[in-house]
């Protein structure tokens, strides 16, 4: 016991000079901590160097510096030390001699203090900032090249478009909700597959009072009164889908075809138009010939026979987006596509005989003739259709001849409607002749 004593007492160096430094060292008690990650690890002691602080930049780059310095150090005394030379190591008592190395030996690479670097929260946030710029900067830089290919798509358009190019025509209107482009291939796959309801089969054989002249001589007049009161296409083309669905559906003598006709507009007017005429309207505009009694009962008739099934797709839903797709648009062509889908309308055969999406791409394909637009029908136009050239080429060959025979027909209303100038007077154009240009 007293042995260990005696040996706790002695120094632990051989040298004086060590003595102060040590009991220095054994004053202070404090432990370096391994375990926070702030300060500097326990190697960093083994070359001199004190650390009690948190590790900055600027103080990692001094300690890297001091420790390369210091190896540099080691490095040239080791080549001084003669063979013999005693060093003392940590932890060696008294009498405890380690030979030095020897010159010329393999010497094992010192390795360098590890120093752990701790972020502030500062630092983490900007981090986090920096790196949310740089997503949102290729966010950015990936709809700018979505925006680049629309205007080279346009260009194509311009210049002619190669034949296997479908060009994207809601690009425009991603951020426009009101257009839902989100949804609108869905929404026409639906009027697609729903048109058929909307659909008519020739009706004239179980109408023993009226005929398709007497039809067209109420649609003319139909449309002068649309013009008159000036109301949405949507409500002209609901208006006459009513009269032929009602017409298929219930024998109606030939005293009461007018009273059909202004009741059926009544009611797709209540369905499209914010201010939709009143019943005194309709009674004024047919020169009396009915009460208002005999419009509102006819009006009830009407949707108890079509069961209240009013939202069918009619031409009109395909022909604004067919005309969209028609690149590149302008208002002439927009006219023309409705001054030829209105004669279609006008025509019994053409409405019995093909289906509203049809049409509506046939008059886009007439359109394309009369204007000598080229080519007449392009993949664009396929793609969002649906339909070939060849499936419209009946259709839109009635239409042009139609248009031919628009001049000098009694029934003018559509061609006078669209022989004024706000509507770009397409009715005076020369018509698509019949074969050539439809070749």
């Amino acid at each position: 016991m007293a042995s260990r004593l005696e040996q706790q007492q002695q120094p632990t160096n051989v040298g004086g000079e060590n003595k102060q430094k040590n009991m220095g060292g054994e004053g202070r008690n404090r432990r370096v901590l391994q375990d926070i990650g702030n300060l500097v690890g326990k190697q960093g002691h083994g070359n001199g160097i004190n650390v009690s602080k948190p590790v900055t930049r600027n103080f990692r780059a001094q300690l890297l510096a001091n420790a390369q310095a210091a190896t540099e150090k080691n490095k040239k005394s080791s080549t001084e030390v003669n063979n013999g030379a005693v060093v003392a190591t940590d932890g060696v008592g008294v009498g405890n001699f380690v030979p030095a190395r020897k010159v010329g030996a393999a010497k094992k690479p010192k390795e360098e203090p590890e120093v752990i670097v701790i972020s502030s929260d500062d630092e983490s946030d900007e981090k986090q900032a920096v790196k949310g710029k740089k997503a949102r900067e290729k966010s950015a830089m990936k709809n700018a090249k979505a925006f680049s290919s629309v205007l080279s798509a346009r260009s194509k358009a311009a210049c002619g478009l190669p034949r296997d190019f479908v060009m994207n025509i809601d690009a425009t209107d991603m951020d426009n909700e009101l257009a839902a482009a989100e949804y609108i291939d869905d929404i026409y796959k639906f009027y697609k597959e729903t048109e058929e309801d909307g659909c008519v089969h020739d009706y004239m054989g179980s109408q023993p009072d009226i005929n398709a002249k007497m039809r067209s001589i109420l649609v003319d007049w139909l449309i002068e009164v649309h013009r008159k009161f000036e109301l949405m296409p949507e409500t002209l083309y609901l208006t006459l889908n009513i009269v032929d669905r009602f017409l298929s559906v219930k024998a109606v003598p030939r005293r009461e075809l007018q009273l059909v006709g202004i009741s059926s507009m009544l009611i797709a007017s209540k369905y499209e138009e914010i201010w939709a005429p009143e019943v005194n309207d309709f009674v004024c505009i047919s020169d009396n010939a009915y009460v208002s009694e005999q419009v509102l009962m006819m009006e009830k008739t009407i949707l108890r026979k079509l069961e209240w099934y009013l939202t069918v797709p009619t031409p009109y839903h395909f022909l604004v987006r067919y005309t969209k797709a028609s690149t590149p648009s302008d208002k002439e062509m927009e006219n023309m596509v409705f001054f030829l889908a209105e004669l279609g309308l006008m025509h019994y055969p053409t409405v019995i005989l093909y289906r509203p999406s049809l049409i509506a791409a046939s008059a886009v394909f007439a359109a394309r003739c009369t204007l000598g637009r080229s080519p007449f029908w392009t993949n664009t136009l396929m793609h969002y259709t649906g339909y070939s050239e060849e499936q419209l080429r009946d259709c839109a060959k009635i239409m042009a001849n139609l248009h031919a025979a628009a001049p000098g027909s009694k029934l003018r209303a559509v061609y006078k409607k669209f022989s004024n100038s706000d509507l770009s007077a397409v009715a005076l154009l020369s018509p698509a002749k019949d074969l050539s240009a439809l070749s």
